[in-house]
This record gives C-alpha cells, sequence and structure tokens, in this order.
C-alpha cells in the first residue's frame, strides 16, 4: 500500500489551495493519502517590495529546504516564483495544466483600464505590470503594494481606485467575481510561468515505478509544460528576475507548433521592445507510438526561449531594464 504522501505548502489561503489541489490529485492517480505541510518563507515572515526581499527565491527556499531533508516528499509552488536556476538534488516532475495566465484588473464601479479616471491610483507589486500600466496609461498613479488577495482587494475600498493581479489566483480562491476586466496579453503580457503550478520532487522520488512517480507523470500536462520551458528559458537568458519588466506568453497549437510572444520595457513604460518567435515539435514525435522524446522536446522548447532572447538583446533590450542586475 502506497505511503502517505507528505505535501509541502505556504501557508497562505491562495498556496493552501492550490496546493490542496495537487494533493487531491495525486492522491486520486494513485499516489496514496496525502498530509499537508505548512512551511513559513522569508516572503511570508518580512515586509517590504518583492525585489528588495531578494526576489523570486523568497518564496521558494524554504519549502525547498523542507523536500530536500525530508520533512516533505513534494513541493507545490507558484511556478512564476521558481528561479530559473537548476537546485541540485531536485526537479520540477509535473507542471499541472495551466490555469488563464492573464492579469486581471479589479477596479471600483466595474472599470476597465481604458475607462479608469484620469490619474486613476492602480496598485501592484510588480515592475512589470506597473511599466505596461504606464506604458498603456501614462496618467496613471501606480502604487507599490503588497499582501496576499483579501489584503490587496480591500484597498478598492479604502484608497485605490484599482488593483492589479494574477487572474489565475482569483480563480483558484473563488474571486473571479472581483474582476472588472482580464487584460490581454497584447497590452498586459504575462509574467513568465503565469498560472502554472510546479510539482517539485527529490530527483530520485521522480522515477522509478513507484506509486508518487506514476502519479506525478499523469499529472504532468505537455503543453503548460513546455509553454512554461519556453518563457522560463527566455527569462533565464535575459538574466531578469521578478525586479526586470519582461512578460512572456508562449501556447501550444494543435499543430504542435509552440509560439512565444515576450516584452521588455522601460520600467517608467515609456518604451517597449516585442517579439514573437515559433518552433514546430512535430518532429519531437515517436512515429511508432505517437509518444513524446521527452528530452529532445524539452530542449526544443527551452531553446525557442533562449532564441528569442537572443533576439531582444540584439534589439536592445539590456538598454531599457536593468537585465543581469
Amino acid at each position: 500500500m502506497p505511503q502517505t504522501v507528505r505535501v509541502g505548502t505556504r501557508a497562505s489561503a491562495l498556496a493552501l489551495t492550490q496546493t490542496g489541489h495537487v494533493a487531491d490529485a495525486l492522491t486520486a492517480l494513485g499516489a496514496g493519502e496525502h498530509e499537508l505541510v505548512r512551511v513559513r518563507t522569508d516572503g511570508d515572515r518580512l515586509t517590504g517590495s518583492l525585489a528588495t526581499l531578494g526576489g523570486t527565491g523568497v518564496f521558494v527556499t524554504a519549502l525547498r529546504d523542507a523536500l530536500l531533508d525530508g520533512r516533505c516528499d513534494v513541493a507545490v509552488h507558484s511556478f512564476k516564483d521558481l528561479p530559473t536556476a537548476v537546485s541540485p538534488g531536485l526537479v520540477v516532475a509535473a507542471v499541472p495544466v495551466r490555469q488563464d495566465p492573464r492579469d486581471a484588473l479589479c477596479a471600483r464601479d466595474g472599470r476597465t483600464l481604458a475607462t479608469l479616471p484620469e490619474g486613476a491610483t492602480v496598485g501592484t507589486g510588480s515592475p512589470r505590470r506597473a511599466a505596461q500600466l504606464l506604458a498603456a496609461r501614462p496618467d496613471l498613479q501606480v502604487v507599490d503594494i503588497r499582501g496576499n488577495v483579501d489584503t490587496r482587494l480591500r484597498r478598492i475600498e479604502d484608497d485605490l481606485d484599482a488593483v492589479v493581479l494574477a487572474r489565475a489566483g482569483l480563480a483558484r480562491l473563488d474571486r473571479l467575481d472581483a474582476v472588472t476586466e482580464a487584460l490581454p496579453p497584447e497590452v498586459m503580457t504575462p509574467a513568465p510561468a503565469q498560472g502554472a503550478l510546479a510539482v517539485e520532487v527529490r530527483t530520485e522520488d521522480a522515477t522509478g515505478g513507484t506509486p508518487l512517480a506514476r502519479a506525478l507523470a499523469a499529472l504532468d500536462h505537455r503543453p503548460t509544460h513546455l509553454a512554461v520551458l519556453a518563457e522560463r528559458a527566455l527569462l533565464s537568458r535575459l538574466e531578469a528576475g521578478c525586479a526586470a519588466p519582461v512578460g512572456a506568453h508562449a501556447r501550444l497549437g494543435d499543430d504542435d507548433l509552440l509560439t512565444l510572444d515576450a516584452v521588455v520595457l522601460r520600467t517608467d513604460g515609456t518604451a517597449a521592445l516585442r517579439r514573437s518567435a515559433s518552433v514546430s515539435l512535430a518532429g519531437s514525435r515517436t512515429p511508432a507510438t505517437g509518444g513524446d522524446d521527452d528530452a529532445r522536446t524539452a530542449l526544443a522548447a527551452s531553446a525557442l526561449g533562449t532564441r528569442l532572447a537572443e533576439t531582444l538583446l540584439d534589439a536592445g533590450a539590456a538598454d531599457l531594464a536593468e537585465l543581469g542586475a
């Protein structure tokens, strides 16, 4: 009989909700019963902007430590929180189906980005969102905010005209009622891996035919995983973290054409570079079985992100944003 799977999570309402969905799915797929292990991270404990707290890893390190020292068997992350560098001894073994990656405007009186009043105050903790808001509406007053979803939404009642949040998080918390506009990617390109979850385990637990390994393989969603690989490869090549205004959005079509759109902006929104690229992954399928050569497919997806990053750098992306900082 499978052993109980200990699933590590941050203690926020959003983290508990999305981890619970993953844990339930693993149990349904035969991994065995599960228990949630709450882990407090620096991102939960410290205050200040995400950039000043140390960037993407601020929500991740404590969970990874819990995996490595055996306090949990699985860790569930918002994929956009993961640093792009490989963590020795750990592997992302599954990426479930992605939620809608768009950003969402939540505004007073049902307003959209176009109908916000002149000089409206809009809250976000993301330099990427701030730059794109200013690119679309230079008159806006963008306010740096932190806190969980409910804390941010309350700011609309208190002192802001609107806030921008990831639609995926609102969907997982059943708070889509707060959304007044889902912002199209051509106006607000999402963060790389936004809307996707990363299910991370110790490297030796990802293979070997165990109930957990089989459940992880079944949970993994190929189109999401490949799209996220491309987006994160672009981020890695640009050497851009959470403080850089960089957006990326990839999607895999039914014809196995992987398309990646990306934007790099000046922080004040006064200039932007937008580029797109695509690659066919059809050649990665094994004719006899219709299955994937996983390594070849992953390399092709990552190469797409790297190639598009090179295109952006050649076009002057490093002059717009503080890449590599």
